[in-house]
């Protein structure tokens, strides 16, 4: 059970949105690679980081952020938004990117992502964003009539290493994770689950070291975390205790 603290970009500055509006953004920290040290230095082992502009751009906006990122952290990164195309998922791996996450092109393309997850093995995640369960796509302006299980049984056999589930509704938030929806999803599908969205307190921290939870390969964290309605450290001792 990894617990992923994110770093958003907007701006080339680390902010929080309120369900994923633009225009209800917080900023958190001016240096992103700085907030990078500090989210290490907290003993956090793996990095969640979206450049929001690039999800409505369709192409990265943010990559001088996300590359001073990978220069101040040793901890592995993932990335989300606006990488849309093989060129571009071969161009941020070669940077040194752990993992791609790849949301708008699954729905519009998903035999794309299906040749980079065969391409590059381990390092394609599909990043499931739902409101009201059907996902969503375009940075979130837009909702399909494609339900979020259906889309991540899709995948099953691809190769693709993480989906990454977001409900919109509770994104940023604070009213707690999906349960009920992030769970039944997990369970549906072979592929490792990570929750996102909503996260709100150690409670939610709890809950996911009981035993049912044990589903999920993680959650991400973000204004919790920022908040301090989490402490990094008990947080990431009572995961690891319950993984033990």
């Amino acid at each position: 059970m990894i617990l992923f603290p994110a770093i958003d970009l907007k701006d080339g500055h680390c902010v929080r949105l309120k369900r994923g509006d633009m225009a209800e953004a917080t900023v958190f920290n001016l240096d992103p690679a700085a907030q990078a040290r500090d989210f290490e230095a907290q003993g956090f082992e793996y990095l969640h980081v979206v450049d929001l502009n690039g999800a409505f751009a369709g192409q990265s906006v943010n990559g001088a952020a996300v590359e001073a990122i990978l220069k101040a952290t040793t901890n592995p990164v993932q990335l989300g938004g606006g990488i849309r195309t093989l060129a571009q998922i071969e161009g941020w791996l070669g940077k040194g990117l752990t993992r791609v996450i790849l949301g708008t092109i699954a729905v519009r393309d998903p035999e794309l992502v299906k040749a980079a997850a065969k391409q590059f093995p381990g390092q394609v995640a599909v990043g499931i964003d739902a409101r009201g369960g059907k996902v969503a796509v375009e940075g979130w302006a837009e909702t399909s009539e494609l339900d979020a299980t259906e889309l991540a049984k899709s995948f099953e056999g691809a190769g693709v290493a993480a989906i990454i589930y977001t409900d919109i509704d509770r994104d940023g938030i604070l009213t707690g994770i999906n349960w009920p929806a992030t769970l039944e999803l997990a369970r549906a599908v072979s592929i490792p689950v990570i929750a996102s969205g909503g996260l709100a307190s150690m409670a939610d921290i709890r809950r996911l070291a009981a035993p049912d939870a044990r589903v999920l390969a993680g959650a991400i964290t973000g204004r919790a975390l920022y908040d301090g309605r989490i402490d990094s450290r008990e947080a990431i001792a009572l995961l690891r205790q319950a993984a033990a």
